[in-house]
C-alpha cells in the first residue's frame, strides 16, 4: 500500500502481492470494434486484471461484462467543469455512484474550463470537489485529479496543490506519463513523484519517446515495448518511493487490432515491473 494512504481503500486487487495493471482508452481506436463483452473476454484471455472505463455512459453494461469475466473495473474517467456559473458535472454521476457502491472504484477527474494551472480558480474548484467527495464517500469511491494537457489541472503540481486544499480522505492524484512528457520539459519525475506520494493513488504509463516537438500523441503514446523513454527506471523509482497502487496502461490513439498491442504491452510489463517485496 502506498505511503500516506492511511485508512483509504484501494481497489481490491491492489491488496494482493501482484500490482494491479489495467488498460484504458481501449475502445475508440480498435480496428476490430469490439463490444464490452468481447473486450472483457479478450482482457481475460490476455491476463489483464480489469480495465478503465471512459465517461459516465454505459457503466452498468461495462460492470456486467466485467463481472461475468471475473475482472475488475478500476477507474471511470469523467469531466468536471470548473468555470464559474457552469454545471460542474453530470447529474449521472450520482447514478453511477450507486452502481459502483462498494467496489472501491477510482474516478479519474479531468478538470476543464479554465486556463491551465490558474490558481485563482482554486476556491471554486475546491468547493466543487468537496461536494463530489461527499457523494463519493458513501459509495466508497476515490476521486483522483488527473493532469491532462490543456486542462485547468494540467500538471501533477496542480493536482497536488488542489487536492491538498480539498483535504478529504478520498481525494487524491494520478500521475499520467504521456501528459507529463508533453507539458514538462525538465524530466525530473522523481522529485514530482516524491511530492505526490501522500496522495498518489494511481499512475498511468505507456511506451513513449523522451521528446517529441510535434503535436499529437504518436510518439508520446505507444505500446509499452516501444519508445526511447526508460519506463523500467520510472517504475523502479515508484517502487523505491513506496508506491504499490494500480498502474494504468494508456492506449489512446493506438490503432490496429487492440488485442495485438495489448498483448505486446502485457509482455513488456512482465519484464519491466520491479519485483514487489
Amino acid at each position: 500500500m502506498a505511503a500516506g494512504l492511511g485508512s483509504l481503500i484501494l481497489p481490491k486487487a491492489a491488496e494482493s502481492k501482484s500490482q494491479p495493471f489495467f488498460p484504458f482508452c481501449i475502445d475508440w481506436h480498435d480496428a476490430k470494434k469490439r463490444n464490452f463483452k468481447e473486450q472483457a473476454e479478450m482482457l481475460k484471455e490476455l491476463g489483464y486484471a480489469g480495465v478503465g472505463h471512459i465517461w459516465l455512459d454505459q457503466v452498468a453494461e461495462r460492470i456486467k461484462t466485467l463481472d461475468e469475466a471475473g475482472l475488475t473495473l478500476f477507474q471511470i474517467t469523467m469531466n468536471v467543469d470548473v468555470s464559474p456559473g457552469k454545471i460542474p458535472y453530470e447529474s449521472k454521476f450520482k447514478e453511477v455512484l450507486s452502481l459502483v457502491k462498494g467496489r472501491h472504484l477510482q474516478f479519474a477527474l479531468l478538470l476543464n474550463g479554465m486556463k491551465p494551472s490558474d490558481p485563482s480558480v482554486d476556491p471554486h474548484a475546491v468547493a466543487i470537489l468537496r461536494e463530489m467527495s461527499d457523494l463519493a464517500q458513501e459509495a466508497g469511491a476515490q476521486l483522483l485529479l488527473y493532469p491532462h494537457q490543456g486542462s485547468w489541472v494540467e500538471r501533477i503540481e496542480d493536482s497536488i496543490r488542489v487536492a491538498d486544499q480539498v483535504n478529504r480522505p478520498n481525494v487524491g492524484v494520478m500521475f499520467n506519463l504521456c501528459h507529463w512528457l508533453r507539458v514538462d520539459k525538465q524530466r525530473d519525475y522523481a522529485r514530482l513523484l516524491q511530492q505526490a506520494m501522500p496522495r498518489l493513488w494511481a499512475v498511468s504509463i505507456n511506451g513513449a519517446d523522451d521528446h517529441d516537438e510535434k503535436p499529437g500523441w504518436d510518439r508520446y503514446i505507444q505500446p509499452l515495448d516501444k519508445g526511447s523513454f526508460d519506463v523500467g527506471k520510472f517504475l523502479k523509482t515508484l517502487q523505491d518511493l513506496g508506491y504499490r497502487g494500480p498502474i494504468g496502461l494508456q492506449c489512446y490513439g493506438i490503432g490496429g487490432d487492440t488485442r495485438e498491442h495489448l498483448a505486446r504491452s502485457l509482455a513488456a510489463w512482465k519484464k519491466l515491473r520491479p519485483a514487489l517485496p
